[in-house]
């Protein structure tokens, strides 16, 4: 798992759980269950990183969230 925070919500009219990372806009991800859609932000986490590092852009630093 990163260290990027992850958001999970869930979406009554298509019935699903939609997981977004805040950091790193448009990297979003679903799944029927809690647990597939954290799989599934997982899997478009390491595509966003990767095409972000293709075009040579700057990774965002995840946020620090203190309690």
């Amino acid at each position: 798992m990163s260290k990027y925070s992850v958001l999970i919500q869930y979406d009554e009219r298509d019935n699903i759980y939609v997981a977004s990372i805040p950091e790193l806009q448009g990297c979003m991800a679903h799944g029927s269950s809690q647990e597939e859609a954290v799989k599934e932000i997982n899997i478009a986490l390491d595509l966003w990183l990767e095409t972000i590092r293709e075009e040579n852009r700057q990774i965002p630093n995840p946020m620090l969230y203190v309690s």
